[in-house]
């Protein structure tokens, strides 16, 4: 079992950043592969960003691409998301997630576990 809990999400202006945190805890959070996705009202949750258990592997949504950066420190047990130039069309709640297949996955049923969410807001 692994329990996730995001935190960091807020307003900010259009071009600012944020920094998203997920503490992790369960005896198999550091083999497991992270991901961030997200939701807009109205709309279904989608695929951010992923990495693997060793944090060798990095994949990212094109939306993103350039902007957004995922790491992990597994000393620690956190998983963070990165955020830069953010428009307004990022404006959702973001999730983490976790796999215990270890590799990267853009699949939402490959995840086991979810956090609770974070609200992003961009203003233009």
């Amino acid at each position: 079992q692994v329990q996730l809990v995001e935190s960091g999400g807020g307003l900010v202006q259009a071009g600012g950043s944020l920094r998203l945190s997920c503490a992790a805890s369960g005896r198999t959070a550091s083999s497991s592969a992270m991901g961030w996705f997200r939701q807009a009202p109205g709309k279904e949750r989608e695929f951010v960003a992923t990495i693997s258990w060793d944090g060798g592997n990095t994949y990212y949504a094109d939306s993103v691409k350039g902007r957004f950066t995922i790491s992990r420190d597994n000393a620690k047990n956190m998983v963070y998301l990165q955020m830069n130039s953010l428009k307004p069309e990022d404006t959702a709640v973001y999730y983490c997630a976790a796999s215990r297949r270890g590799w990267t996955t853009i699949l939402f049923h490959d995840y086991d576990y979810w956090g609770q969410g974070t609200q992003v807001s961009v203003s233009s």
